[in-house]
């Protein structure tokens, strides 16, 4: 266990007794969202990003451990297991290698290798290995043969003894982990189009070339898709005379011996027949492996910043979800996020009821006193965008309007939860009152989606499922737990992603508030069913309570700390009523900034990262971390894509961030792309180095496509 907890720490780059304490931790059955904000001090104040690889890596690392057990006790019983294969299968530490050293005891199916052994062939494939007999080698072959075997002559002995040499020469680990590392360092990955003439997505692969060592993740990605879709062929070029010269310097002891010619026939044979292919199908599939990895890294990074884009509070929106043909839907929701009223109305094509359209807009805009309006960015936006421009300048009051991500709206209206939701509601509104809800409070409303639907991603649908799947239920935990769940209005959705509550206990809250009313404190949670003493430790510092029992319970300040947090405000002469009391506050954030927070927490017998922890919560209590970040931009006027110019400043906001750079939403029907070249003036390694999805940057325009819409942007 000690090797594994090196591995880690040496990867993470922190110390084995951080490792150690955490691995502890995890084990004792505590979540990463409470390890990573109630136990920073026994950590030593480990971040959720670094928490989840070292989680991550712990189950790898013990399923390894796992496999090389069943390995050994697989060969021993075979009665081949060795000290020096003990030793080498015990100090391997990738998956793939310790395949490697069991692939020679490994149950074949029948192979021309096989057939030779069953043939007596072996000690024959010994001899020739060896190099050592002077006698001619058809004179030693002649021993074996044997016509009730199926050996007729000499020769038949000495190929059947070769397939069992190129068998045992593919299947030697070291060599396997040699060729490997040329390749790695050496082969190129090149692509041809299926059929030339036919326009696909894939088209810049239909004649390219690119070193494997230097290829980026998403290219990978692009050509297996391209593949997948019959557009490409695919082809890994490999430095096959260094590998074949290599396994001769290897095997062949004396080049003037009679066993050197068909040694070095057998070399050729067992490369081309037997190590390649394999080779070839293991270097594309750990490829594809890494460049799944990194996507679903961007992917869940991007996740989380949309999670956490900060929400439009106190405001009655209208939700429009744009159409053509069927019109577009309304739904106007008022501050609290409840559904006031719905409606379609037509003025996009083919009906162009533009009219009619603002004056059931406006008559419900007065009536509900709306002042945003929340779009939707799919199919006729931009015309949306247009019409819904035009008619708020033809209003008095101060209205603005926001274009959002629709991406997985159209899923959820379908899902069994909205029909739970709004069973009256027919389904094609219900994507409207989600695109409102969207500019409310981002969080609650797209935790209701499938996290691969909300249209952050690359490849998304290409990698690997359940690691993706494993990944974005991390990363939304980690958002929701960093801001906090009002429990006395949190859908079941949303609980069930707080730390130690899963989806039954998330419905069983839901049912304890509705039959019994508000929660008062967070105590009264032990009064739901099937939520015990563990999960309550887990959960408590996450959930708020606002109006209730006590002021701390709207901030995260655990439970198990209220007594010294209730210890420091005595000591600065205030008490937790006083967190209520603006005056009163803003003399405590004062006070607090004046505390020697080492001295204090040897006062207060506390770890000095838990007080400062507190201290911070005190000072903001209920203050929501999503208020510091940009407000979505608000616009009360469109801009059209034949209005851009060469040169033109725009404000936009960062929609995708990929491995090549970032899609910017300006304001015009398409979203422009920043090139990780434009991003910064010195050499950035990748996009997220400088902007993350949601962020408010200031682009150039420098590139329009008039033909493909398309625009590139720098913010240089």
């Amino acid at each position: 266990m000690n090797k594994i907890f090196q591995k880690i720490a040496e990867e993470l780059q922190i110390r084995v007794s951080q490792v150690e304490a955490t691995v502890k931790l995890i084990d004792d059955g505590n979540t990463i969202p409470f390890i990573a904000r109630y136990r920073k001090e026994v950590t030593g104040n480990l971040s959720d990003e670094v928490l989840r690889e070292l989680d991550e890596r712990l189950k790898y690392l013990r399923n390894l451990e796992a496999r090389k057990e069943e390995i050994i006790r697989l060969i021993d019983e075979q009665g081949k297991l060795t000290d020096e294969l003990t030793i080498k299968i015990a100090s391997t530490m990738v998956l793939s290698e310790l395949e490697d050293i069991y692939r020679p005891y490994k149950p074949k199916k029948r192979t021309r290798a096989t057939i030779a052994k069953e043939r007596g062939l072996e000690p024959l494939s010994i001899v020739i290995y060896l190099q050592k007999e002077k006698r001619d080698l058809y004179e030693i072959a002649q021993e074996y043969v044997d016509s009730k075997k199926g050996v007729e002559t000499a020769e038949d002995a000495i190929n059947g003894a070769l397939d069992i040499i190129a068998e045992n020469i593919a299947d030697d680990s070291d060599y396997r982990k040699r060729i490997k590392s040329f390749c790695f360092r050496e082969a190129v990955i090149s692509t041809k189009a299926t059929k030339e003439e036919e326009k696909s997505p894939y088209e810049m692969y239909y004649d390219f070339s690119e070193p494997i060592s230097k290829i980026p993740s998403h290219r990978i990605l692009a050509i297996n898709r391209g593949e997948k879709e019959d557009f490409l062929k695919v082809k890994l070029e490999k430095p096959e005379d260094k590998i074949i010269d290599y396994l001769k310097k290897q095997i062949i002891q004396d080049y003037k011996s009679q066993f050197a010619e068909v040694l070095e026939k057998t070399i050729i044979d067992s490369y081309k027949r037997l190590i390649e292919p394999s080779i070839e199908r293991e270097i594309r599939a750990d490829l594809s492996e890494k460049s799944e990895e990194q996507a679903i890294k961007v992917f869940g990074k991007n996740a989380k910043q949309l999670l956490l884009q900060p929400p439009i509070k106190n405001r009655t929106v209208m939700g429009f979800d744009p159409a053509y043909r069927t019109g577009c839907k309304i739904a106007v929701i008022d501050k609290t996020g409840k559904v006031l009223e719905t409606t379609t109305v037509y003025p996009t094509e083919p009906q162009n009821d533009v009219e009619g359209a603002k004056k059931v807009l406006k008559n419900l805009i007065q009536k509900h006193q709306v002042n945003m309006i929340a779009i939707g960015n799919g199919t006729a936006s931009r015309e949306s965008e247009a019409f819904v421009s035009d008619m708020i300048k033809e209003i008095d009051d101060e209205i603005y309007y926001a274009i959002v991500s629709e991406a997985g709206a159209s899923v959820y209206s379908a899902s069994k939860l909205a029909t739970e939701e709004y069973p009256d509601i027919n389904v094609s509104l219900r994507g409207a009152i989600s695109i409102a809800r969207r500019l409310q409070d981002p969080l609650s409303e797209l935790v209701k989606i499938d996290p691969k639907s909300i249209g952050v991603g690359q490849y998304q649908h290409d990698v690997n499922q359940k690691k993706l799947s494993e990944s974005l239920t991390g990363v939304v935990e980690d958002a929701v737990n960093s801001v906090g769940v009002d429990v006395n209005t949190a859908t079941p959705s949303l609980l069930s992603y707080v730390s130690g509550i899963n989806g039954t206990i998330a419905k069983n809250i839901v049912k304890y508030r509705d039959e019994n009313g508000e929660l008062k404190q967070r105590k009264d949670l032990l009064k739901v069913p099937k939520l015990g003493p563990a999960a309550f430790k887990q959960c408590a510092g996450f959930i708020r309570i606002f109006d209730g029992k006590n002021p701390l319970e709207v901030t995260s300040v655990h439970p198990e700390s209220y007594e010294v947090a209730e210890k420091l405000l005595a000591k600065l002469g205030y008490s937790v009523e006083n967190l209520t009391d603006k005056v009163k506050l803003e003399e405590l954030k004062e006070e607090l900034k004046k505390v020697n927070e080492e001295e204090m927490a040897q006062e207060l017998e506390v770890g000095s990262l838990t007080l400062k922890d507190i201290m911070e919560e005190l000072a903001k209590p209920g203050r929501d971390p999503r208020e510091d970040l940009p407000k979505p931009v608000l616009r009360s006027d469109v801009l059209k894509f034949e209005d851009l110019t060469q040169g033109m400043e725009l404000t936009g906001t960062v929609r995708n961030v990929i491995d090549f750079g970032a899609f910017v939403d300006i304001g015009v029907k398409y979203d422009g792309l920043v090139h990780i070249s434009e991003m910064s003036e010195k050499y950035i390694k990748n996009p997220s180095e400088v902007v993350s999805v949601g962020d408010i940057v200031k682009v150039r325009v420098i590139g329009i496509d008039q033909e493909k819409h398309k625009v590139s942007l720098s913010m240089k």
